[in-house]
């Protein structure tokens, strides 16, 4: 099976639309952060959602950490996965699954040393997927996400290896460098958003192509 894309920092109903269209699995919905480009207000991520064809997942970015905000966001927002951006703790994580169990949960992980393996495999038996981002999770002001910058995708590489559960790399990806990216990380899925808004939007043209090339990779496991 090719590798799956998903298209996050989704506005709006049309940029939605666009998305799917150019054939991407998932789309992004970016909640209040820290910092950071593409969010929006949870009414207009509760509008989007209704438009969203079948079958294309919908991701609810959240920064909340406790389990009780994180689940009266997706009561909110209605997504059918929660993208945590932040560290959230495993008990959190084990009442969040028993709370929501239809809804996926993805851990961002922000690779920053080789300790990011640790917390990745410590963290993804309690999760269904694992996301690989580029963020700051200890600057002053956390950036959760959005950098636009890429990270050392060997310890990306050493995580897809030791985690039985799917990754998701994140991070500076565009057309030009997404089949490196791919072949080096041997991801699950790859996840673009500042790479496909040359303006701050999301562009037609990049989007398909980015589609097309991440399909065209064959995803393959150590």
């Amino acid at each position: 099976m090719s590798v799956r894309v998903k298209i996050c920092c989704i506005a709006n109903p049309a940029e939605a639309d666009l998305a799917v269209r150019a054939g991407a699995w998932a789309l992004g919905l970016v909640a209040e952060m820290p910092s950071g480009p593409g969010p929006i207000p949870d009414e207009a991520i509760a509008e989007i959602i209704p438009g969203v064809p079948d079958g294309i997942e919908t991701f609810l970015l959240t920064s909340r950490t406790d389990a009780d905000a994180i689940i009266d966001h997706h009561h909110v927002c209605g997504t059918s996965a929660l993208q945590l951006v932040d560290d959230v703790p495993h008990d959190h994580l084990r009442k969040i699954r028993r709370q929501l169990p239809e809804i996926k949960l993805i851990q961002v992980i922000h690779v920053t040393d080789e300790a990011s393996i640790d917390r990745a495999e410590a963290v993804s038996p309690w999760v269904d997927m694992v996301l690989l981002d580029s963020g700051k999770p200890l600057a002053a002001v956390k950036t959760l996400g959005g950098t636009g910058d890429t990270h050392d995708w060997r310890i990306s590489r050493e995580i897809v290896r030791r985690v039985a559960c799917p990754v998701i790399l994140a991070g500076g990806l565009n057309v030009d460098n997404v089949l490196t990216a791919i072949s080096r990380v041997r991801p699950y899925g790859v996840d673009v958003c500042s790479g496909l808004r040359p303006n701050g939007r999301l562009n037609a043209e990049r989007a398909r192509a980015f589609c097309r090339a991440a399909g065209s990779a064959m995803p393959e496991r150590a």
